[in-house]
């Protein structure tokens, strides 16, 4: 990059990096009703358990699930060279989708998010390693054999979704569906902490090597002959992204567009390079889906609307205006 788009960069992710921090800090204080901010600040109830167990857990899920899923969709779309790719065309929140549908009509929910988590998890790790095996069998991978093996498996997988949907009792039905949305819910910081610091871990390693990730999204062949290992880079970020999404999906259920419309707003608006696509659409992609879910919070209050079905509101237009532009 020149000097001019460097300074311009920095700019971009220091911004996205106030926003994320903002959203962070004011996010908490929406809900379906105002906090009193005295009571706050003096810590007494209702208000301090409202805004530290319910809405401030609910945010920083919003803040590192959208984080996750916009750097996920970011990764992918640099790795297949494509900008409709998603956290969800490689198969594996697919896949966690399936485990979880699976976890919640055999009734291992009940009483606990911990069976529909492991499920989620579980069915990722199966889809993970199926199509790595099969993008790899006998061959280098490549970007198009993980994408054949990816769009194979999220197919296989969608229609056995419907099958658990259509074997289910009633009351399981209406809870598969409901998760099916997408939505975030106030959890424990336990396994917040984890989740944050998973997402984390993986979002500076991937970062780190967005150098490598200009090089690939120039082609294999281009990358391979500046010193690139492109089977273990593709490898290392089919793993990495596929982490970050199935994590997420198993915590908050598959919530789309957030890794479509982020990383693609900000190649076309501020520059291709994934030294600075990478980190805003982590920043962006957390306030984002954040906001949604705040914005669910208070449009019909005291119901709430999933913050999975406004993301698919705002993302499904969006959609169909970059699939004109692209026509």
């Amino acid at each position: 990059m020149s000097s001019y788009e460097s300074h311009r960069g920095l700019r971009w992710i220091a911004g996205t990096a106030a926003l994320f921090v903002g959203a962070g800090l004011l996010l908490p204080f929406a809900g379906p009703a105002p906090l009193d901010l005295s009571r706050v600040w003096s810590r007494a109830a209702p208000d301090w358990p409202i805004l530290i167990h319910l809405r401030l857990s609910r945010t920083l899920l919003g803040l590192f699930g959208g984080g996750a899923l916009g750097l996920a969709g970011s990764l992918f779309q640099t790795m297949l060279r494509d900008t409709l790719a998603t956290p969800y065309t490689l198969g594996v929140s697919t896949g966690a989708s399936l485990g979880a549908v699976v976890a919640i009509a055999l009734n291992w929910h009940a009483g606990s998010v911990w069976g529909v988590w492991a499920g989620a998890l579980a069915g990722a790790a199966l889809v993970l390693l199926v199509v790595s095996g099969a993008a790899s069998w006998r061959r280098e991978a490549s970007a198009v054999t993980l994408l054949l093996a990816g769009v194979a498996m999220n197919s296989v997988c969608s229609a056995l979704i419907l099958l658990v949907l259509g074997l289910s009792g009633v009351s399981q039905t209406f809870s598969i569906a409901r998760w099916l949305i997408g939505s975030l819910d106030a959890i424990a910081y336990v396994p917040l902490a984890a989740f944050m610091a998973i997402v984390s871990g993986c979002a500076v390693m991937i970062v780190g090597r967005a150098r490598e990730w200009n090089l690939l999204s120039l082609g294999e062949a281009w990358a391979g002959t500046r010193g690139t290992d492109v089977p273990r880079l593709l490898r290392f970020g089919y793993l990495g992204g596929s982490v970050m999404a199935a994590l997420t999906v198993a915590v908050t259920g598959p919530i789309g567009f957030i890794g479509l419309m982020v990383p693609h707003l900000i190649r076309v608006r501020v520059t291709a390079d994934d030294r600075v696509v990478m980190p805003c659409a982590f920043f962006l992609g957390g306030a984002l889906l954040a906001s949604c879910d705040a914005l669910g919070r208070v449009l019909l209050a005291p119901a709430e609307i999933p913050a999975g079905a406004i993301t698919a509101c705002v993302g499904g237009p969006y959609l169909v205006w970059l699939v004109r532009q692209r026509t």
